[in-house]
């Protein structure tokens, strides 16, 4: 697959994924979602994978998917991805489709006061430092079933999963024992059947690992660079 030239065939490239992932995902019985991640992507080329099936988006930054947003399908699903900031969630809150870093006791405090100030319930995601890595955010495993409780008392958010950003690797295989143990962590939670929490995403997988992260159980994966073509520095 060559994703070297800035432009690529986005239609294209969600067909070949399409079908690894259909084949990865086999052993599940059922398919697994693309997130396309169009950070740096304008509009005009986020647009065709819509045609092409894609039905949900992940922007990583607030400022840039509200400069976005207007020119966008309006049929896609948005979702944040990417580390979120306080004193930005108030700009989302009355849109956003789905929230999957959630990280800390603070964040999620202030999704619940603008999501109520909305009338909304805002579906999010409980994002894992599952390699426990000081440069990433996301909570520790040990953490885990203590904050979904906490989350799970906020009637303004609806804890829908969970989300990992596995350690960077140069072979996919490396990653396959994070992948398992969120997989592990997602049945886990599910089988505890907190009131307020359901295991129905586990998003994990990105453009160079998102076929192990299918195997191992994932139903969401986020492309990037596979479906757009590499921007000037690592993405999604």
């Amino acid at each position: 697959m060559n994703m070297d030239s800035e432009r690529i065939d986005a239609a294209h490239q969600v067909e070949i994924y399409r079908e690894r992932l259909d084949k990865a995902s086999a052993r599940w019985g059922r398919k697994v979602e693309i997130c396309a991640v169009s950070k740096t992507v304008e509009a005009e080329r986020v647009n065709p994978v819509y045609e092409a099936g894609i039905r949900i988006l992940g922007e990583n930054r607030v400022q840039e998917l509200l400069e976005k947003k207007p020119r966008l399908n309006p049929g896609f699903k948005l979702h944040l991805i990417g580390q979120l900031q306080t004193n930005k969630v108030k700009y989302i809150i009355p849109f956003i489709d789905m929230i999957q870093s959630l990280d800390r006791i603070a964040l999620a405090e202030e999704i619940q006061k603008r999501a109520q100030a909305c009338g909304r319930v805002v579906p999010v995601l409980i994002q894992i430092n599952i390699g426990r890595e000081v440069q990433k955010a996301g909570i520790m495993e040990e953490e885990l079933e203590a904050f979904a409780r906490f989350c799970a008392e906020k009637p303004n958010l609806s804890v829908r999963g969970l989300m990992a950003v596995a350690p960077a690797v140069s072979d996919p295989e490396q990653v396959r024992p994070y992948f398992r143990k969120m997989r592990e962590w997602f049945d886990r939670l599910g089988e505890e059947q907190i009131p307020g929490v359901t295991m129905e995403v586990l998003s994990m997988g990105m453009t160079g690992d998102c076929v192990v992260a299918a195997e191992e159980g994932a139903t969401m994966v986020r492309i990037g660079s596979g479906l757009f073509g590499r921007r000037n520095y690592p993405v999604a």
